[in-house]
């Protein structure tokens, strides 16, 4: 059985390389051993896996190692996919997911829109993260994943992860943020547990990242920069408990992947 495989890279921006995701539409759903395969196979941040059907598209993410509740680059990669290289004419795309959110995404000439549900993060007392991490931030938020805020943009350039400290915190990884220079903010997001050490540009963080920094500046328009060593931006505006993230994409590379038996034994480019 071949699947089509394309890789993309998304929230590119000037200078700025975005971050890499592989994106493989699929008229019916494959095993989830099969779709596992594919991501391990592709090494990438996150695959998307795209369910084709009219209206409503469904989709899942994996990293090299699991299966992901949300991922922001590689959807925005999947309707790049579906408008520039399927020839979708759609303008709004709306995606199920498997663990029950909906999703929708808006093209707009060279740029897309994401609209995700915006997370909610809290103060947390907790040393943990700052113990993983190995500096003092100025202060210590809690959700899905840590958030911890450190002085300024130079901080968050300079810092050097300690992976494996980092992944034996029990939550979803750790996101580290500063205001910006040439941004409203900046970040970096480490997630070792999932088999990325470091994602370069992650929508998911953004829409914890995004009603922290809009309550702080107090301002819901917001021009974020995640400063990894490839980096990306995002245009960001928050309305109530929705946040929308645009960003453009670049088409990488197109082939297919041959499965069987669940294993990707060849990739044909």
């Amino acid at each position: 059985m071949q699947v089509s495989n394309t890789i993309v890279a998304a929230f590119i921006g000037d200078g700025l390389d975005g971050n890499l995701a592989g994106v493989c539409p699929l008229h019916e759903w494959l095993t989830d051993a099969a779709m596992q395969s594919v991501a391990t196979f592709n090494d990438l941040p996150e695959t998307a896996l795209v369910l084709l059907r009219p209206n409503r598209l469904g989709i899942r993410w994996f990293t090299p190692t699991t299966e992901v509740r949300m991922c922001g680059h590689a959807t925005l990669a999947a309707v790049f996919v579906l408008r520039h290289r399927l020839g979708w004419a759609d303008e709004t795309f709306v995606f199920d997911t498997a663990f029950g959110d909906e999703l929708r995404a808006t093209v707009e000439g060279e740029f897309i829109t994401l609209d995700f549900p915006a997370g909610e993060i809290a103060p947390s007392q907790s040393s943990a993260p700052a113990e993983a991490l190995g500096v003092a931030p100025q202060q210590t938020l809690l959700g899905e994943s840590w958030v911890c805020v450190l002085e300024d943009e130079a901080a968050v350039r300079a810092f050097e992860p300690d992976f494996d400290a980092i992944s034996r915190l029990p939550e979803d990884g750790v996101i580290i943020t500063a205001p910006g220079e040439s941004s409203d903010f900046v970040s970096r997001y480490f997630v070792p547990q999932s088999g990325i050490p470091e994602d370069p540009v992650t929508g998911y963080a953004h829409t914890l990242l995004v009603p922290y920094w809009a309550k702080r500046l107090g301002k819901t328009e917001l021009h974020a920069k995640q400063v990894s060593s490839s980096g990306g931006e995002l245009f960001c505006r928050l309305e109530g408990e929705r946040v929308f993230m645009r960003g453009r994409a670049r088409l990488m590379s197109e082939g297919e992947h041959t499965l069987a038996d669940a294993s990707v034994t060849a990739t044909i480019t």
